[in-house]
């Protein structure tokens, strides 16, 4: 199945081919070195992550779509119970956005990369 190899491959920084070696180089995405700093490859299978110059870029519309998410969610959570002003809605949605920007960048390029790399159990 797809969907939770792709879960599983984000949630643990893991290569979309063998889920075994490092996406990025620090597990914690709050780090003040370097959170976003990717390997070159994979050090397990030689997976090349970055396929071509500015492969990444397509990550990009990832991340609008997860944020995307965050907005939603919180539109309708305040819709349906909170009912808050318009002014503190924007504060609480921007804040949150903010808070959670390292988390959704780093997944969005994990996902963009299992977007075009399928699980291998030859790898593994």
């Amino acid at each position: 199945m797809i969907i939770p190899e792709i879960i599983y491959s984000t949630a643990a920084n893991r290569c979309a081919r063998c889920h075994k070696g490092k996406i990025f180089e620090k597990n914690n995405p709050y780090s003040f070195k370097g959170p976003f700093e990717m390997r070159e490859c994979c050090s397990e299978c030689d997976l090349k992550y970055e396929r071509e110059p500015g492969f990444f870029y397509g990550a990009l519309y990832v991340s609008y779509a997860l944020m995307s998410g965050i907005f939603i969610i919180w539109f309708f959570t305040d819709l349906l119970w909170i009912h808050m002003e318009a002014v503190n809605l924007a504060i609480l949605v921007v804040s949150s956005m903010l808070v959670l920007f390292p988390v959704v960048l780093r997944s969005a390029r994990i996902i963009w990369l299992n977007f075009f790399i399928r699980y291998n159990k030859k790898y593994a």
